[in-house]
């Protein structure tokens, strides 16, 4: 990988330190021109065949961009609108009953929680937490789900090995693993994984992922399915889902969405992936070694590409920050500023961050 030209793919970076990709990653240049040209072409000459052709083909090549990311097949890998659809999918689908008991960290995102506390509140399952770390360790005989993130979204740090769940099934948040980290849902040894576009795959808000596992297939039947997710939709009422991930796409994902998303994917993947994840987290492993050197309190984390540490007032700090061009995010309730340094970052981004600090 080449730094500077991955990151002259990414216009913000010309004005600003941008170190939010845990939010929404930068958008390259390509990813406005893909969409430039799907309005172009839709104002010329309107959307019949030709852009609904050009749909299927850019769903089906988006499809194998992230089930290549997820060492997965394309055929387990559904499009969605972002992670939070994929964890009420699975959610919505799975044969909860009243005092099953979910297992969970408390270290979520609402984006897990608020699912979650829905089907507590409607189905009656019981919700389990215990410190992140814990998790493995926490299973029991109860337990008919793990529910958890890959990377916390709160510090960085990277879920523990859950092959002890056995044949307890695992739902993974993936909103700050898919892009950021190394991602083998094999190796993870999870159920489903559920993942953003949005976020360390640099595409718009309205993209993402969710990887079910070929054990679970048939296991995990499609919740409310629309015209896309039917094998053959003329069949009327004997009309049946796709036996394919494809039952759980998103049916209302524009060609506009799916190129700028693809076109993304491709700017990184082009500077190769195991480049971007070692860069991104070799940088970020530098900020944290500075902000612990100047005497800051960094939280504890993985080899990933989240930095959070201590302030006495996160937000005023943030603020004060973005005046400089410095773009992080505070974390609401916890004391926590954060940082997401991407491969596109770079030293001159952790200088300019650690120098504006107060």
């Amino acid at each position: 990988m080449e730094p500077t030209v991955l990151r002259a793919a990414f216009p913000v970076l010309e004005r600003a330190a941008y170190l939010n990709a845990g939010t929404c990653g930068p958008v390259p240049a390509a990813a406005r021109a893909a969409v430039d040209a799907v309005i172009d072409q839709a104002c010329a000459e309107g959307r019949g065949p030709a852009y609904f052709d050009a749909l299927s083909d850019a769903r089906g090549r988006l499809r194998a961009a992230y089930a290549e990311l997820l060492g997965a097949t394309p055929g387990d890998v559904a499009l969605t609108t972002c992670t939070s659809e994929g964890i009420v999918r699975v959610l919505a689908a799975l044969d909860l009953r009243p005092g099953d008991e979910v297992l969970t960290s408390d270290d979520e995102h609402p984006g897990l929680q608020g699912p979650l506390a829905a089907a507590r509140d409607q189905r009656g399952v019981a919700i389990r937490v215990v410190p992140f770390a814990q998790l493995a360790d926490a299973i029991g005989p109860a337990t008919k789900l793990v529910a958890c993130s890959h990377v916390s979204w709160v510090n960085g740090c990277v879920v523990p090995n859950l092959a002890g769940a056995g044949d307890v099934p695992v739902l993974l948040d993936g909103a700050q693993g898919i892009g950021a980290v190394p991602t083998d849902v094999a190796s993870l040894g999870c159920a489903f994984y559920a993942g953003s576009g949005q976020k360390w795959l640099c595409g718009p808000v309205g993209s993402g992922m969710l990887w079910v596992s070929p054990a679970w297939q048939e296991r995990l039947p499609a919740v409310g399915p629309t015209y896309l997710n039917l094998a053959e939709p003329s069949a009327g009422l004997d009309a049946v889902a796709h036996a394919s991930a494809e039952r759980h796409d998103a049916s209302a994902l524009s060609l506009e969405t799916v190129a700028a998303a693809l076109a993304a994917v491709e700017v990184l993947s082009g500077a190769g992936w195991p480049a971007v994840h070692e860069h991104a987290a070799t940088l970020a492993a530098t900020l944290a070694d500075g902000l612990a050197g100047s005497g800051r309190a960094v939280a504890p984390r993985g080899h990933t590409t989240l930095v959070s540490w201590s302030d006495d007032d996160p937000p005023a700090t943030k603020e004060r920050l973005a005046r400089a061009s410095v773009v992080i995010r505070d974390l609401p309730g916890t004391g926590l500023l954060r940082a997401s340094v991407g491969a596109w970052n770079d030293t001159t981004d952790i200088e300019r961050l650690l120098s504006a600090l107060p």
